[in-house]
């Protein structure tokens, strides 16, 4: 069994400073992108991925996470963590999620059915809570 090939943390910070690829980074190591990618992570390396699961609490089946709703849902979160997605793609979530609330509209979510627009039931609506944050954070709030 061989020798693992050593990734100085050093120069894999400038390398992710200039902005290199994982593919780069391995071929300039000599390893798999794996490891580049479990390196990056042991150097505090790697930008922390967004939390989506406030604003889509459901386990969203594959046909279904590409839909409107859970784009929209998804983009406000982003939004609301400090990471605002596309203004086009931004506006859009605002917009949808604005226009359920003045209707009195939420969203429900079903498996097989998919999304779709309830009234808003006891207690607050889910999309005007995601919007709030949204907008709090837009807002620099």
């Amino acid at each position: 069994m061989g020798r693992r090939a050593a990734i100085d943390r050093g120069e894999l910070a400038r390398l992710v400073a200039e902005g290199r690829s994982v593919r780069e980074m391995a071929a300039h190591f000599g390893v798999s992108e794996s490891g580049v990618l479990q390196a990056k992570r042991a150097a505090g390396l790697v930008k922390p991925t967004l939390d989506h699961g406030r604003a889509v609490p459901w386990k969203v089946s594959r046909e279904h996470i590409q839909s409107g709703p859970a784009t929209n849902l998804r983009n406000l979160s982003a939004a609301a963590q400090g990471k605002p997605p596309a203004s086009e793609r931004l506006n859009t979530a605002l917009r949808w999620a604005q226009r359920l609330v003045d209707a009195g509209l939420d969203v429900a979510y079903d498996p097989v059915e998919g999304f779709r627009e309830v009234p808003v039931g006891p207690g607050r609506s889910h999309v005007a809570a995601v919007l709030a944050e949204a907008r709090e954070a837009l807002d620099g709030g």
